[in-house]
């Protein structure tokens, strides 16, 4: 049973660590996530700048955390008979990452050819067109999907299963208080997402990155718990 454990702490940790590396690459390279709230064009003419090294820098933080699925379920499958929670809990998770995966695809193999045709063309009206499917598939693919759906059920799924870590003793309290005090500054982030069609809507303009890096915080110090210690 300790080896099972410690197959899911590995991948728990490599799932996490990973998706630190290009996530950091985009900041320097693409000034993200601040470049999302510039101007349609001139996000698009950057991407246009960063060429093939950009669009593999995405797929890479698309596909880096693909790690955690396996973690999930296998974590899952050994705690279910703790908590009823716990199978509800790995079926929302596996879907918000799986969202957030599709969503983050769309900077793979949508915004290069409307980056590439906003930059190639002199037509305003083609330009325009641009624009307008770009800001409609952000809003799907960015807004609704990867950040809205995935981040919600992430942050669920960090919830459920701290919940049952603390019920049953599987974790330290002070990583039970980190998974819950990371989910409530995550969901703050849920704001911000609110804020693109309601413009006077509060934000926390902190919350998404305190929040996300403190969940990826939570969950490698979770791995390397179950790496150590016999469950």
């Amino acid at each position: 049973m300790n080896n099972y454990f410690k197959i899911i702490g590995i991948l728990l940790v490599a799932g996490a660590t990973a998706l630190l590396i290009p996530y950091t690459v985009l900041t320097m390279i693409f000034e993200y996530p601040d470049i999302l709230r510039k101007d349609t064009a001139t996000i698009l003419t950057k991407f246009h700048e960063g060429g093939s090294r950009l669009i593999w820098t995405w797929f890479a933080f698309a596909i880096t955390g693909i790690p955690l699925i396996p973690a999930y379920i296998l974590l899952g499958q050994k705690i279910e008979n703790k908590s009823s929670l716990v199978r509800i809990a790995t079926t929302i998770g596996v879907i918000g990452l799986l969202v957030q995966m599709i969503g983050l695809l769309r900077w793979t193999f949508v915004v290069p050819v409307l980056a590439d045709t906003f930059v190639s063309t002199t037509d305003y009206a083609t330009k325009a067109a641009v624009i307008i499917t770009f800001k409609a598939i952000h809003q799907f693919g960015g807004v609704i999907l990867g950040e809205y759906l995935g981040q919600l059920f992430t942050i669920i799924w960090t919830f459920l299963m701290t919940l049952t870590f603390a019920k049953h003793k599987l974790m330290p309290q002070w990583v039970n208080g980190l998974g819950i005090g990371s989910s409530v500054i995550y969901l703050l982030a849920q704001a911000e997402l609110f804020a693109t069609v309601m413009k006077d809507f509060p934000v926390w303009d902190l919350a998404g990155f305190i929040g996300s890096t403190l969940w990826l915080v939570w969950l490698i110090i979770v791995g390397v718990i179950f790496i150590q210690k016999k469950i």
